[in-house]
């Protein structure tokens, strides 16, 4: 896959999930040179990432997923977990959304 292509992918991410750059590239575990140049081959977690969001994004639409994604949980902020890089918990956040009808419900 081209450099330009796999920068094309983590803007949609970056998109997706109303991130930063400086999330994204912490998310990514690059620097930001890297990513600004596209080679992020060694990252399959991009493609992954993008896999597990596209029905999400189908369902609840970006707007959603850039809410959601910062809103507490009942295992925490999808966001913290995706920093930590810790994608089975982001993963398991994702499956509660899912389960929830895609709605987020207010703090209490």
């Amino acid at each position: 896959m081209s450099q330009a292509r796999h920068g094309e992918r983590a803007l949609r991410l970056m998109d997706l999930l109303g991130l930063s750059e400086d999330e994204l590239c912490q998310l990514l575990k690059v620097d930001p040179l890297t990513l600004l140049s596209g080679q992020l081959d060694h990252r399959p977690e991009l493609a992954i990432l993008l896999e597990l969001l596209d029905e999400a994004a189908e369902q609840a639409g970006p707007a959603v997923l850039r809410r959601w994604v910062r809103a507490a949980g009942p295992s925490g902020r999808p966001i913290d977990a995706l920093l930590n890089r810790d994608f089975a918990s982001f993963e398991d956040a994702l499956g509660e959304l899912a389960a929830r009808g895609f709605v987020i419900r207010g703090g209490g």
